[in-house]
């Protein structure tokens, strides 16, 4: 006399996220009455039940359960065969346990979870991306990158070319786009591509690209996206891969207005050529010609003759009796002009100029400046502001106590000032440049800077200058 149990199937074959059944019959061959404890043993134990899991039996009848096994759509249900067993444990004979078993197939799915980080770049010639990928099949499996473009403006580079990636792992590939050529001048141009994460060819089932319900930008700083496998009910060993959605902007080298400058600039300059020149040379020869003719025409100077020896007063002058020039008319040397305390010396100005480096922390302010040299003065006729990184905050420029101008750094790369008249900054005092830094702007290698960087380039006449009378 002893106890039996069997399962209704010899092998069961289970595809994660579907419900599959199958039955146990178990038999009281005792000649009392028994109750039986059923109890799920083996890899398959997480996600089988059975129902109802205690059972009573009169001696020499049998009852039937159901055995409910519904492995989860995750990395948690691997694909490949297990084993199943059903522990059958009597209640008053214990040493009658006895244990079926049955071999389940848990079939394979790939589903893949992808972003696309940052969504959008802006850059002169390259910007560069974080493609995270998840497996969240219950295989392993290796995923390539494919990024398209319509217009074929760019080039694209994948870094590493494929991953690998192990049931529920997660990775990260770089992608970088580069524009075929560079935007000297113009408006900034906008690429968006495409980004299509698959299987490596031949590792996984083919599926139709498309787009998953989540291959839209979630945080406003990537695009993410989702495969969709095969429906419920079936074998899930398709897969699909997931586009993703980014853009590169292109901006220009120079920019537009400093185009418009040397258009105006040209323009000015072949009116004077054409027109200004001619004009002055001609107005300069006539009044040379009018200057030659009134001193041809003048009378020369007669001497009189003395009536009683007394001395002829000099040209230019009346004399008071001894031959000296009288009170009130000037002097031989009374045209000149000595140079007062203070002021530049005449003839002894050179041309100078001097750049100010400022680098700013982000949310900081910073200063630079020029101090002109003890004994000279600084006349600024130009002034060239450079903003290479597109920085956003203030700028402010002084000369000694005067400020010349304050100016925000995100309306402009570069910006130039010219005076007729120059800014005189006595010496000792300096040329100031004060920078509040808001936001570090993009150079060139398209990474954000960490800091604000300006440059500032003044020229003019560096001049001596005479102290006392």
């Amino acid at each position: 006399m002893t106890t039996s149990a069997e399962l209704g199937l010899p092998a069961l074959t289970v595809a994660p996220g579907v419900v599959a059944t199958t039955t146990l019959t178990v038999r009281n061959g005792l000649d009392i009455v028994e109750a039986y404890s059923l109890e799920v043993v083996g890899d398959c134990a997480a996600w089988t039940t059975v129902e109802p899991a205690r059972v009573s039996l009169y001696p020499g009848t049998s009852a039937t359960v159901t055995v409910r096994l519904a492995p989860p759509r995750s990395p948690a249900a691997r694909a490949g065969e297990f084993p199943l067993g059903i522990r059958v444990l009597p209640a008053e004979r214990p040493e009658l346990v006895t244990v079926p078993e049955t071999t389940v197939t848990v079939t394979p799915f790939h589903e893949l979870q992808a972003a696309l980080a940052p969504r959008r770049r802006r850059g002169w010639l390259r910007g560069r991306y974080r493609t995270s990928v998840r497996n969240l099949g219950n295989t392993p499996g290796t995923v390539v990158l494919t990024p398209g473009q319509a217009g074929e403006e760019l080039r694209f580079r994948v870094t590493p070319e494929r991953l690998r990636l192990e049931p529920g792992e997660s990775g990260e590939m770089r992608l970088q786009a580069r524009a075929r050529k560079l935007i000297w001048f113009g408006k900034p141009a906008s690429w968006p591509f495409e980004v299509t994460v698959g299987p490596e060819e031949g590792a996984a089932g083919k599926g139709a690209a498309g787009q998953g319900p989540g291959g839209k930008d979630t945080d406003g700083k990537g695009a993410a996206g989702k495969a969709e496998t095969a429906p419920a009910g079936g074998p899930l060993t398709a897969i699909q891969s997931p586009v993703l959605e980014g853009e590169f902007t292109q901006l220009s080298i120079l920019p537009k207005w400093l185009l418009a400058l040397l258009a105006a600039l040209l323009a000015l300059l072949l009116a004077w050529f054409a027109l200004v020149r001619p004009a002055v040379r001609s107005s300069a020869k006539q009044a040379a010609e009018q200057a030659v003719a009134q001193q041809s025409a003048a009378p020369g100077p007669t001497a009189a003759a003395p009536s009683d020896g007394a001395p002829t007063a000099p040209s230019g002058g009346s004399t008071n009796g001894q031959g000296k020039p009288s009170a009130g008319q000037p002097s031989a040397g009374a045209g000149s002009r000595g140079t007062g305390p203070g002021l530049a010396v005449p003839g002894t100005g050179q041309q100078s100029s001097a750049t100010i480096d400022v680098q700013t922390a982000n949310g900081a302010s910073s200063a630079g400046s020029y101090q002109v040299p003890h004994g000279k003065v600084f006349d600024i006729t130009d002034i060239v502001v450079a903003n290479f990184q597109g920085d956003q905050g203030l700028l402010t420029i002084t000369a000694g106590k005067q400020t010349i101008t304050t100016i925000a750094l995100e309306t402009f790369r570069n910006q130039d000032y010219h005076w007729v008249t120059p800014i005189q900054v006595p010496e000792d005092q300096a040329v100031t440049v004060n920078v509040t830094c808001e936001s570090p702007g993009t150079p060139a290698s398209g990474k954000q800077a960490s800091t604000c960087h300006e440059l500032l380039n003044i020229s003019g006449a560096l001049s001596d200058i005479r102290q006392g009378n």
